[in-house]
């Protein structure tokens, strides 16, 4: 009897879920309860946040952290501490979430693509230089997937022509590269702690540098303005109200300390996973540098070759899978086509953003994306990954 997929009726590979996302227990409870009970909800009057911050930065080992409401805020409030603004170009990448390029949108400045590494889905340092003009004044690396960007030939980039370094680590907590935590390598990292993230209390961002003037800089802007020790009405510049509440870093210290132990699992279940995909034609794992000494493994994402599923299109791959019980979607669509980012340039005078093959093929042919609460899984669930692509494979690409 031919064999049949499950979205053409026949039986699922499997129909157990995977982990549930959050992990949360009774800690996250009592930490809840606690800042109920203490009557200090707000980061002014408690101490939740600020202890999430100095554990935070210690587990990355960066000297200063500032938390504040989103990812988002954490990238921008970086960039406006750095005097970036209305004339200067932001390097990056177009195969990111739109908070990046947003991020050099909402202080004025130009968002420029640069393509991809096609291997790594990361920011291609060999095609940074082409993109530099008279008015860059920064690169803004991401971190995809909690993979770290090749930082060696961008910070060396950056110091050859005076460019700032905002690193988009807001997937990569506690990701190092040559042995150096992300975020803490460039002038100022962010980190976000939005719901789907690996640590997460629903909403949150950091904002990390080991520039003592910047954080004092980065916490005045958080704090409408304010200055470390002046007067509740004191306010030496613009800012905004962009603090994180005491349930939110209460929450985060208790994610926090799990961060290790999950971060281990997800090492180990990418490693069998792109070992095991490997064996199978049409599928590739992204390469990961020998330099990255920790990936953070918040996505882990497929490469998918049409040719070797019969010409199955990518969508229908997807469908697929999701019918066999595995959780995946399509990721990015392509920041270069995006109107958010064309009306954004057209409102600062700019034409649209040129176009980044590399990055646009991925959006459009090939990438395929694991939810990350999968990588939580026993080696079993990886297995059961692999059946369900080598069955779509046998039935459609013969």
């Amino acid at each position: 009897m031919k064999e049949k997929l499950a979205i053409e009726g026949g039986t699922p590979v499997r129909t157990a879920p995977f982990p549930a996302w959050p992990v949360h227990d009774e800690r996250e409870v009592e930490a809840v309860t606690r800042v109920a009970r203490s009557g200090k909800w707000g980061e002014l009057t408690g101490n939740e946040v600020r202890q999430f911050e100095k554990e935070f930065t210690a587990f990355i080992g960066v000297k200063h952290g500032v938390c504040v409401v989103n990812g988002t805020a954490a990238l921008e409030i970086a960039m406006r501490a750095l005097g970036i603004g209305p004339g200067d170009e932001v390097i990056t990448t177009p195969y990111t979430f739109v908070a990046t390029p947003n991020a050099a949108l909402l202080v004025g400045a130009t968002p420029v693509f640069v393509d991809i590494d096609p291997d790594t889905y990361l920011l291609d340092p060999s095609k940074i230089e082409e993109a530099i003009t008279e008015r860059t004044r920064a690169i803004m690396p991401v971190h995809y997937a909690g993979c770290p960007c090749d930082m060696d030939a961008i910070m060396e980039i950056a110091e050859r022509h005076g460019l700032i370094v905002v690193e988009d680590a807001c997937q990569a907590w506690g990701a190092q590269w040559n042995g150096r935590s992300v975020g803490a390598i460039g002038n100022a990292g962010a980190f976000s702690f939005q719901a789907s993230k690996n640590i997460t209390a629903g909403e949150g961002g950091m904002v990390v540098t080991n520039d003592d003037a910047l954080e004092e800089h980065i916490w005045s802007l958080h704090n409408c303005g304010r200055r470390r020790g002046g007067e509740w009405y004191e306010h030496v510049r613009v800012g905004w109200n962009l603090r994180m509440t005491e349930w939110q870093g209460a929450i985060l210290r208790v994610q926090l300390s799990r961060l290790s132990e999950h971060m281990a699992v997800r090492e180990r279940n990418a490693r069998y996973l792109a070992a095991e995909l490997s064996k199978l034609k049409g599928i590739r794992p992204l390469a990961v540098d020998p330099r990255v000494t920790r990936h953070a493994w918040h996505v882990f994402v497929l490469r998918y070759q049409t040719e070797a599923f019969g010409g199955l299109p990518r969508g229908e791959f997807v469908k697929a899978l999701v019918a066999e019980g595995i959780p995946v979607g399509l990721g990015y669509l392509p920041l270069t086509r995006s109107r958010a980012i064309i009306d954004g340039l057209k409102q600062i005078g700019q034409g649209a953003p040129r176009a980044c093959p590399v990055a646009e093929r991925a959006c459009d042919e090939e990438a395929v994306n694991l939810n990350q609460n999968v990588l939580l899984g026993t080696q079993q669930d990886m297995d059961d990954i692999v059946t369900a692509i080598a069955k779509v494979q046998r039935v459609k690409g013969t």
